[in-house]
């Protein structure tokens, strides 16, 4: 399939589509009404490298709480607004960066202009989204819930504010089954040049959610499909985004500050190597802006340590009640087990500065 080049569109400080960065994002679940706590779940993404976030605006006072609400954040806001015109006037008025709203369902052609025209004016790009659970009566009878129903209705969308002269457009259109959701992105991106915003919608747990979105998003965005991201998880939105991270990384569409290996285990595994594992993730994810990425191997074994793991800028391979130390494939020391942490965190914190 043709590689999809699509427009680009500006959120906030952010360029969207074209070459640029694929964006992760994700969602808040506070009150928007409730400023202080809205704020504070924000920065705690911040701190996660969540890169756009979004809230619900489900009335005026929570349209009213965004002006409050940007003051003290510093990635780009979007509203999610479903319906009612006047909450997008107003979070328009309040300084947002992006109002996520279907133009077909607002009402009259006067409401949908005045919003078009709001976002003309302050340089706000408006998002479509489609779900299968939002597409018309009408298409539903004549295709049924498909991909192509879903295509359909994000088109009459997309129609209206063109016939209105705008363009600053991004689109989504979201299934909970991953082949629907492949067919439905690839089918839109054959009729619009907008960027897609992509997700899989009910996705689920973090188990099988992370493994929906990984399959519907990492296809896509392998066939040039994608401007940003929300993976979607009943789960903590920090996870969210490490989950988005990690498929962008996977593919080689962002760059990694770390990239942790290890084995899956084996009878010749002699330490506890899934708890070491996952203390040395924690502590490569709290690492922030190192001078250079670094891989780091957590092998289980002499016989699959320095030399799979070759790679490595810095590692271990355990033994009984020990392990070994290796650099690109080259033991340095053995260490005890007790050590073994301890050791590997210095050891990365000596490359990394």
């Amino acid at each position: 399939m043709k590689k999809y080049k699509s427009t680009v569109v500006k959120v906030g400080n952010l360029l969207l589509g074209g070459n640029h960065p694929i964006r992760v994002q994700s969602m808040c679940n506070t009150d928007t009404r409730d400023i202080k706590a809205t704020v504070k779940q924000i920065l705690e993404l911040e701190k996660n490298n969540c890169e756009i976030i979004r809230v619900a605006i489900p009335d005026m006072k929570a349209a009213q709480a965004i002006g409050a609400i940007k003051k003290q954040i510093h990635i780009p806001l979007v509203a999610d607004i479903h319906f009612d015109y006047k909450l997008a006037l107003e979070v328009i008025k309040q300084g947002i960066d992006k109002v996520r709203i279907n133009p077909g369902n607002i009402g009259s052609e006067e409401k949908t202009k005045a919003v078009v025209e709001a976002c003309k004016k302050k340089l706000i790009p408006i998002r479509i989204g489609v779900n299968a659970g939002s597409i018309e009566k009408d298409l539903l009878k004549k295709y049924g819930q498909t991909p192509k129903a879903a295509v359909e209705s994000a088109l009459r969308h997309v129609r209206i504010l063109e016939k209105l002269n705008f363009h600053d457009i991004l689109v989504s259109i979201k299934f909970s089954e991953v082949p629907a959701m492949i067919e439905a992105y690839r089918l839109l991106a054959q009729k619009i040049p907008y960027p897609l915003h992509l997700g899989v919608t009910h996705a689920g747990t973090p188990f099988i959610g992370s493994i929906k979105n990984t399959l519907g998003i990492g296809v896509l965005v392998e066939q040039g499909i994608g401007a940003t991201l929300r993976v979607s998880l009943t789960g903590s939105l920090e996870e969210e985004v490490r989950v988005g991270y990690a498929i962008l990384q996977s593919l080689e569409k962002r760059d990694k500050k770390f990239e942790l290996i290890s084995c899956p285990t084996c009878g010749r595994c002699e330490i506890d190597l899934v708890g070491l594992a996952e203390k040395v993730e924690k502590f490569l994810e709290k690492i922030k802006n190192p001078s250079k990425s670094i891989k780091v191997a957590v092998m289980g074994c002499v016989v699959n340590g320095p030399g799979e793991a070759k790679e490595a800028d810095i590692g271990i391979a355990g033994g009984h009640g020990k392990a070994v130390v290796f650099a690109k494939g080259q033991i340095l020391k053995t260490v005890l087990e007790k050590d073994i942490l301890k050791t590997l965190e210095e050891e990365i914190k000596k490359i990394i500065k």
